[in-house]
């Protein structure tokens, strides 16, 4: 996904609804020393001791693990492991198909066993040693027109022809004030202000017009400005109390602002995304590893840590937004990334399609901790 992630079909972003604190540094397990030269009979002193390798650490040990549903785990880690390059992961990965091939059903234990038994752990950490960040989005459904109609009087555009990406172009609010200059193609649908800004964030979104036909806006294109988060703002100005800056009520106070104040609001955000309409499969968006994002079960990684098919372990709690869960634990498959999504404890995780899952996704602001699932050749 794109949007607040940058990879536009981000799953999106590929972006921010707005969400869960915890950072993640890849870390992987430092390389055997030489052994030293054993010291010879004459020598009255002994060289060095070299260190021993790092124990191999068990999945047991992740904090949750009796707790997790490995079996949800398992199918969420074969419908996404396909996209994995590493030897060791391709040849897991094959193990788990043929343990779904030959296994009518797969248990709960079976998928247990499978991830003790092909993975070892390695923690993530950050450059500091403190807590990354957890956050969340979500795939949104937008009620949508045709052609402008009261409210919805903000275009959905397509990219400008020849656009490459990287290509820098005008701001948001430049824009949005000539978009037929910036597309130069006919607006693809026509949504409210606050819903076509929020659609942006996530990089992709599930449109219903109103003779009830539907389709998925998808990322396209991006503007290649930064994307800068509104909610600090708004806080700063005293539109939202600190912890009241989830995205329910960053979307309320667009809808109730709805014309040049919100709009000057929105422009904070300089990052501006363009959008391809398909038919609605009924299915979920895909990420920027380009198969569908499982919901709860997806994460957006930045690339340079981590990789497309990763497993990764994450815990995270103490999220302090107002409806937050309490926390969030378990097996995530990296498939997905975004601009704002950076540093090696860093994710976003998809939690699904729809209003509930939006609304959820915005009080996710969590620390975080994050472990790497090693497999074993």
């Amino acid at each position: 996904m794109d949007g607040r992630r940058g990879p536009g079909p981000g799953a999106t972003i590929r972006g921010a609804a707005l969400a869960l604190m915890l950072a993640l540094a890849a870390c992987a397990t430092p390389p055997r020393p030489d052994a030293p030269t054993p010291p010879t009979p004459a020598s009255p002193v002994p060289g060095p001791v070299a260190p021993a390798p790092p124990a191999e650490l068990s999945p047991t040990v992740l904090p949750g693990w009796d707790h997790e549903d490995h079996l949800a785990a398992f199918d969420a880690w074969i419908d996404g492991c396909g996209v994995a390059r590493d030897p060791a992961a391709r040849t897991q990965c094959e193990r788990a198909m043929q343990i779904r091939r030959t296994s009518k059903p797969v248990t709960p234990s079976l998928a247990r066993a499978f991830f003790e038994s092909g993975f070892s752990v390695v923690a993530a950490e950050t450059a500091d040693g403190r807590p990354g960040m957890l956050t969340a989005y979500f795939a949104p459904e937008y009620a949508a027109r045709r052609s402008p109609d009261g409210e919805f009087d903000m275009p959905v555009l397509a990219p400008p022809a020849g656009w490459t990406r990287g290509q820098v172009l005008p701001e948001r609010a430049a824009i949005e004030a000539d978009p037929a200059a910036a597309s130069g193609a006919a607006p693809l649908a026509w949504m409210r202000a606050e819903d076509l800004f929020f659609m942006q964030i996530q990089g992709s979104g599930y449109l219903t017009f109103a003779d009830g036909t539907k389709a998925r806006a998808a990322y396209a294109a991006d503007n290649g400005r930064p994307f800068t988060g509104i909610a600090r703002p708004m806080a700063g100005r005293g539109l939202l109390p600190p912890n009241g800056t989830s995205g329910e009520a960053i979307r309320a106070w667009l809808a109730a602002h709805r014309g040049p104040e919100a709009r000057e609001v929105m422009a904070l955000n300089a990052r501006y995304i363009f959008f391809s309409l398909d038919p609605d499969d009924g299915g979920d968006p895909n990420g920027a590893a380009g198969i569908p994002l499982p919901a709860r079960r997806a994460i957006a990684v930045d690339p340079t840590h981590w990789r497309y098919g990763d497993l990764v372990w994450i815990s995270a709690d103490g999220g302090n937004l107002v409806g937050a869960r309490g926390s969030y634990q378990g097996l995530v498959v990296a498939l997905d990334t975004g601009s704002a999504i950076r540093g090696p404890v860093r994710a976003d995780l998809y939690m699904g399609r729809g209003a509930a899952a939006g609304e959820e996704a915005g009080a996710v602001r969590h620390p975080l901790r994050m472990w790497r699932l090693v497999p074993r050749g």
